[in-house]
C-alpha cells in the first residue's frame, strides 16, 4: 500500500453550491470550505466528497466522451517522494502540477489522480 484513499475529487464551477447539493443529498457535513474548494464527508478522517473550480468549465455530456465526467482520486501519503517512486513504478506518469503539498499525476490510462500530503 502506498496511501490512504483521502478524497474523490469532482471539477465544477461553484464549488460551495454543489457542495450543498451533496451535503442535503447524502446527509454528509462541510469539512473544509474555501472559495476554490469544498469537501464534504461523515467525519474529518474519512475519505471525503470534494468540489473542486475549475476555469473554464464545461459539464459532462451524458452518455458520451465529447465532454466526458471531469472527477479524480486524492490518495493521502506521508512521504511525497516516496510514494512518487512508488507510483512511477507502478506505470503513473507524472504531470509536473502541483504544489508543496499534492502532486498531478496520469494513470496508465491518462486519468489524473493526485498524491496528498499535509
Amino acid at each position: 500500500m502506498i496511501g490512504i484513499w483521502q478524497a474523490m475529487v469532482i471539477d465544477c464551477e461553484d464549488p460551495s453550491a454543489l457542495a450543498t447539493f451533496y451535503e442535503q443529498l447524502l446527509g454528509m457535513i462541510r469539512l473544509d470550505d474555501q472559495p476554490d474548494w469544498v469537501s464534504i464527508g461523515d467525519a474529518p478522517d474519512r475519505p471525503a466528497l470534494a468540489f473542486q473550480a475549475v476555469t473554464p468549465y464545461v459539464s459532462p455530456q451524458w452518455p458520451g466522451h465529447i465532454s466526458p465526467a471531469q472527477a479524480h482520486v486524492d490518495v493521502k501519503v506521508n512521504d511525497l517522494d516516496l510514494a512518487e517512486e512508488q507510483v512511477l513504478a507502478l506505470g503513473a506518469t507524472v504531470t509536473g502540477e502541483g504544489s508543496e503539498t499534492f502532486r498531478v499525476y496520469l494513470d496508465p490510462q491518462q486519468h489524473p489522480f493526485c498524491l496528498v500530503s499535509w
